[in-house]
């Protein structure tokens, strides 16, 4: 992979983050860019890449933006609105989930332009995704369980309707946050689960996707340190991200049971933890945090777990029927049956799989075949590894799925 095409994948969410608080132009914000990215495709090859790959986009793209401003005669945008941490530093975001003391809200001011309540909330979580945090449409559309032609549409209405109807782009101030609330979290635990199991390509994760989606939540617990969906939903990010450096050895997917627990970020766990006794998860809560707030007890259940041995499996079943009952979904059903299959035998889990269906996605099929081959029958097991393996976009994952297809040869 060129430098151009690492610089696009893991930095166009926010270079456009830097022009659109900088112009304001949805509009023409991506045709910049993507001008910029264009003539860094002719002269790149031609002059070497430039010391600072992402700020010769962004220098070029801002050409751009300011040559059309001016054909349209409203030069006088130009002028920044907004500074941003990433424009000063010069340097992208580290992938610790740091404590957010020297993280600004300019993320968080962007995420709220997106949120204009003229948007849907869904149509609002699909466009931060794609514009701010710079998820890829495919991953977008597997997030929400639709097609990619579905998801790109659902964007471009979304920007059309932003510029056809006038919304201001424009940065808003905190006050909009408690409308807005829920729409952030959502976007937050969308933008995580992209980096942390990406779709597409050829990552097993994105930790710097993860770590911006946590440093989001951080800046908007600050804002409002007492809302639970907040504190619920660091604490599940917290959890998974902790494991982050366990899950790949070698280029190679590790499974949570072969993990080296050791290479866990331990100090994330204990944080975690401290969260979920936190007294605003005491009271009544809404259905979304108290998703997040089961979803955080199963990742402790496994967090405190010093062996895999000791997981306590059938604990997180009864956490997963609960959620099942606050707030159903395929992918809360799938992980059901894993850990059915883990607390009762394979043949349990594979009863628990019936039914369950994610479009687009490989994982049902992959579980599937997992669980056939520990109950012994090879012939379908080789079946259902094909099926995920067909339906499979991550290079990582296919190339796990294809060895222990091999394994049952």
């Amino acid at each position: 992979m060129d430098v151009l095409e690492v610089t696009v994948r893991e930095e166009w969410g926010r270079l456009v983050a830097l022009l659109l608080a900088q112009f304001r132009r949805l509009d023409l914000v991506e045709d910049a860019l993507g001008d910029a990215v264009e003539a860094a495709s002719r002269t790149w090859p031609r002059d070497g890449a430039p010391d600072n790959p992402t700020g010769w986009l962004l220098t070029t793209a801002r050409r751009r933006l300011l040559d059309r401003l001016r054909t349209e005669e409203v030069a006088r945008r130009k002028h920044p609105l907004l500074a941003t941490e990433a424009e000063r530093r010069g340097e992208g975001v580290r992938t610790m989930a740091d404590p957010g003391s020297v993280v600004e809200d300019d993320l968080l001011r962007l995420v709220l332009m997106c949120a204009h309540p003229a948007l849907s909330p869904e149509s609002a979580c699909a466009l931060s995704l794609r514009l701010v945090l710079g998820v890829p449409t495919p991953d977008v559309a597997r997030l929400f369980l639709v097609p990619e032609a579905t998801m790109a549409a659902r964007i471009t209405r979304a920007k059309k309707r932003i510029v056809g109807a006038g919304i201001p782009f424009a940065v808003p101030d905190a006050g909009v946050l408690p409308d807005r609330l829920d729409t952030v979290a959502h976007t937050a635990y969308l933008a995580f689960t992209a980096g942390y199991a990406p779709g597409t390509g050829p990552d097993l994760l994105r930790a710097e996707t993860s770590g911006e989606a946590i440093r989001l939540v951080r800046v908007v617990l600050a804002l409002r340190p007492d809302e639970p969906v907040l504190v619920a939903l660091l604490a599940l990010l917290l959890l998974q991200h902790s494991r982050r450096d366990a899950r790949v050895a070698d280029g190679r997917l590790v499974l949570l049971p072969d993990q080296d627990r050791s290479r866990w970020h331990h100090e994330e766990i204990a944080e975690a933890l401290t969260l979920l006794g936190h007294p605003a998860l005491a009271g009544p809560i809404t259905v979304q945090a108290a998703s997040y707030t089961l979803q955080a007890r199963i990742g402790a259940e496994h967090a405190r777990a010093l062996r895999p041995e000791d997981t306590r499996w059938e604990r997180i079943v009864t956490l997963y029927d609960t959620l099942l009952a606050v707030a159903p979904s395929p992918s809360a059903r799938l992980a059901r049956a894993v850990a059915v299959a883990e607390a009762r035998g394979p043949a349990a889990g594979i009863a628990a799989l019936e039914g369950v269906d994610i479009p687009s996605s490989h994982r049902v099929a992959a579980v599937r075949a997992e669980l056939l081959a520990r109950d012994g029958d090879t012939v379908a097991a080789r079946a259902a590894y094909d099926q995920a393996i067909a339906a499979c976009r991550n290079d990582v994952e296919i190339a796990h799925l294809r060895a222990r297809r091999t394994a049952l040869d």
